[in-house]
Order: structure tokens, then C-alpha cells, then sequence
């Protein structure tokens, strides 16, 4: 299978499910063709005929095998069906339970099932479920947070509750490099899960500007002042771009449905209004006041210096995960 290998892959680097839609085709087929495990991100509403399209899409950029993520917390029961009938590898599940029956189910097509988690008590859920791997996030990751706890506390604990189970840990925020895939390695993972720096990669479907936001500004911050009425109860890390510095004491009774719009967007196929405040990072035709909206990013954006090849990124980090342990124990 080659170093680190999980889940039948080449390498244990996971290209995390980016929302809405920044993970497409183009950045899953990349990170599939250099071994790591890309993720497509299916549409937060059902949208089964589209996702079809978007799974054969990635088939013709790559033969080799690849997952799709969905977010539990919105409409989701005919994407799934559309998932396990197109045979994809991997079906990524978040913000919600997934039990053993759906599990089974998943596994009868041939598909095995990643649940992230934010919790012990939701990798217990997971484990009773029988999944064939558990992401366990930090608090240090971009986006939405499942849980309080930080990576190093949490992850351990993680791993001596499946240590009696052939099930694969996998690490998740603020990890960007090969120091952090190591220092995972060292906490009992198997792997690790990136999002923030696959967003910064040549094949992401991001805007350009935020992708270059990515490059130049190096601190982030836990919030929930974007998207309230969309996803309430859903904390998210982003950076500290200067319209957020500005806006970031939003009153809590206010919320993006009280905003103006900013600009506009095609998210999966569809033209979408994006309004000030709403939880929409930019995608690559997003038109409007781009400085204006969200950007996620994990702890570890200040040692993102360059966009690279989606490709490379998972190069890098397995060549210099292995220069590291080769000096470590040589």
C-alpha cells in the first residue's frame, strides 16, 4: 500500500469534505491520483441527480478511489442513496449520528463509512456504529467545529478507546505540514485530515482572494458571528481579515437575514444570494464585496506560505513525515 497507508490507500492524508463546494472534482481527483484519500463535499440540501454528476465527473478525472462527505445536520437521505449506488470508497458523515443499521447499509454497497467526530462520547457513538474510521477534529480546524476540545487531549483518548477494534484514527485541525502529521503519529493516529491546506491548493475551487488571504494573513479566531440563522449552534474558526476584526461583536439577536447582500454565487449549480454575515465562504464565481464574507481557517494557516499542487501538498507531507522519523530514529 505504501507508508501510512489506511483504509486501502496509498497514504493516511485526508483531503477534508471543504463546503459548500470548494472540494469538487478537480481537488478530489488530485489528491486521489498522489495516493491521499480526496473527499467531495455533496450539496447541503438534496440534490441526488446533481451528486450523481459530480461522483461520474471525478471518475473521469481519476480511476482511483475516492469518497464524498455529508453534513448530517441538513437534508441528506437521498444524497446518501445516490452515494452508495454510484460504489464510491468512502462515504465521510459529520454533525450528526450515523447508526449501526445506516453502517451496514453502507457497507452491503461496498462502501465503507469515516464519521468525524468532536467528542469522546461521539467516538463512543461512532465505534457502537461499527465505522471503518474515526476523524477526530480539534478545536484548531477552519470551519465548523463539532466540539470544545483541543486535538492533543482529545485524540489520545480516541485512540485507546478503539485500540481493542480495528478501527483507524484519524487527526483533524491544525495540521499542515509533515511536523504535524509526526506529532500525530505520535499521539496514536493513523492519519491525519486537512482542510485549510488543501483550500490553499491550485485545484480548490476557492476564490482566488480568499485562497490569497490564506497567504497573507497568519491569525484565526472561534466565533459564531457568521451564518446563525442558516446553521445556529455551529461554531467556526476564520480568519481575522479586517472585516471580521471590524464586525466580529455582531449582537446576538442579529443575524445574516437581516443583512444586505454583498454578492452572488453558483454553489452546486445553483445561483445563490450572498448576504453579509451568511456562512458562505467564496467560491471561484463569486462575484460581489469578496473582502466582505467568511473565510474558515485552521490554527495552522500562518505556516501556509504558498499555493501548491494539490498533489504535492500530499508529496510533501508524506516525504517529510518520513525525513522526520528517519532522523528522530536513525
Amino acid at each position: 500500500m505504501g507508508w501510512r497507508g489506511i483504509l486501502g490507500f496509498d497514504y493516511g492524508v485526508v483531503q477534508g469534505p471543504l463546503g459548500p463546494d470548494i472540494s469538487g472534482p478537480e481537488l478530489v481527483a488530485a489528491v486521489a491520483n498522489a495516493g491521499g484519500i480526496g473527499i467531495l463535499r455533496a450539496p447541503d440540501w438534496e440534490a441526488p441527480e446533481y451528486l450523481r454528476e459530480l461522483i461520474q465527473e471525478t471518475k473521469t478525472l481519476t480511476n482511483k478511489p475516492f469518497g464524498v462527505g455529508i453534513v448530517l445536520a441538513f437534508p441528506h437521505k437521498e444524497n446518501i442513496k445516490a452515494i452508495l449506488d454510484e460504489g464510491v470508497a468512502l462515504l465521510h458523515v459529520s454533525w450528526g449520528e450515523y447508526p449501526r443499521e445506516l453502517v451496514s447499509e453502507a457497507h452491503q454497497a461496498g462502501v465503507k463509512v469515516i464519521h468525524q467526530v468532536g467528542s469522546f462520547e461521539d467516538a463512543e457513538k461512532a465505534k457502537i456504529a461499527g465505522v471503518d474510521a474515526i476523524i477526530v477534529q480539534g478545536r484548531e480546524a477552519g470551519g465548523h467545529i463539532i466540539g470544545q476540545d483541543g486535538l492533543i487531549p482529545l485524540l489520545p483518548r480516541v485512540v485507546d478507546l478503539v485500540s481493542d477494534c480495528d478501527i483507524p484514527v484519524i487527526a483533524a485541525g491544525g495540521i499542515v505540514d509533515g511536523r504535524g502529521y509526526v506529532a500525530a503519529l505520535a499521539l496514536g493516529a493513523q492519519g491525519v485530515c486537512l482542510g485549510t491546506r488543501f483550500v490553499a491548493t491550485v485545484e480548490s475551487f476557492a476564490h482566488p482572494s480568499y485562497k490569497q488571504k490564506l497567504l497573507e494573513f497568519d491569525k484565526t479566531e472561534y466565533t459564531n458571528v457568521f451564518g446563525r440563522s442558516r446553521w445556529p449552534g455551529a461554531p467556526h474558526r476564520v480568519l481575522q481579515t479586517r472585516f471580521f476584526i471590524d464586525r466580529r461583536h455582531l449582537p446576538v439577536h442579529e443575524n445574516e437575514e437581516n443583512q444586505p447582500v454583498i454578492g452572488h454565487s453558483v454553489i452546486h449549480g445553483m445561483k445563490k444570494d450572498i448576504r453579509r454575515f451568511s456562512g458562505t465562504v467564496p467560491n471561484a464565481t463569486t462575484m460581489g464585496d469578496i473582502d466582505s464574507m467568511v473565510m474558515y481557517a485552521g490554527q495552522g494557516v500562518a505556516l501556509i506560505r504558498e499555493i501548491l499542487p494539490a498533489g504535492e501538498v500530499v508529496k510533501r507531507l508524506v516525504e517529510e513525515s518520513q525525513s522526520i522519523i528517519q532522523q528522530q530514529f536513525s
